[in-house]
């Protein structure tokens, strides 16, 4: 398979914080693994958003150093031993940050990424998962309804939009034909681009649905997307 494979694991790591947490893992192995990182996705209803991206960063920083050899197997043991100290360090960067002042952040993370789905079977189901991803993730945007047109526009940080393409192409969204639990196949990416200085920045997340085409268009023309409008919508009609 030119993408490679994904698979979710599931531990529990005992004595921490005197409860149990369970980790949820997900891997995404290149087909050049382990020459190349896997990416990996971390959520625990234990744990907050921060800290499932600090569990991450750190996991990542190991797998550098287990560059070309397996490990898999190896990360999971590291993090079983070791997420308590990534936790309460996790604690103390928080409090650093906060004593930042907001001026020294910068726009250079945030990201746009415009998706296009074939078609919603399970759509009350589907929609509450888009928006439980986008929250966690801290996604703004639009999920947009117009006739049989379905599209997803996101901005937020890179890495999360990165993980919310890994979330949406590996997770069972919908149901097939037959009523049964499936992956969502009809997906295209239709552009990933970073937030230029005439975007507007979505302040929410929303479900919208359009009756008609101009409806739309306007949706895009005042976030400042009209070229983006133009490029990929119409031809979504044909």
């Amino acid at each position: 398979e030119t993408h490679g494979i994904t698979f979710r694991i599931q531990i529990s790591v005992k004595e921490l914080l005197d409860t149990d947490v369970l980790l949820k893992l997900l891997f995404h192995l290149p087909v050049n693994y382990p020459s190349t990182l896997p990416d990996i996705s971390v959520n625990s209803d234990q744990l907050t958003r921060a800290q499932c991206m600090d569990v991450k960063d750190k996991l990542l920083e190991q797998a550098k150093k287990h560059l070309s050899e397996p490990m898999v197997h190896d990360l999971i043991l590291w993090i079983q031993q070791h997420l308590k100290y990534v936790i309460k360090q996790s604690a103390t960067v928080c409090k650093e940050k906060t004593t930042l002042s907001k001026g020294t952040s910068t726009e250079d993370g945030i990201w746009m990424l415009f998706l296009h789905l074939d078609h919603m079977r399970a759509k009350t189901k589907y929609v509450k998962t888009v928006e439980k991803w986008a929250s966690d993730l801290r996604l703004t945007g639009r999920l947009m309804f117009m006739g049989k047109i379905i599209l997803i526009l996101l901005q937020g940080d890179r890495s999360n939009i990165k993980e919310y393409l890994i979330l949406q192409k590996t997770s069972k969204v919908d149901v097939d034909s037959s009523g049964k639990k499936c992956k969502e196949k009809m997906i295209s990416v239709l552009c990933e681009t970073k937030v230029q200085s005439q975007h507007k920045r979505f302040q929410t997340f929303e479900v919208k649905e359009y009756s008609t085409l101009d409806e739309l268009q306007k949706e895009f023309e005042t976030a400042g997307l009209t070229t983006l409008f133009s490029e990929f919508v119409p031809p979504l009609l044909k």
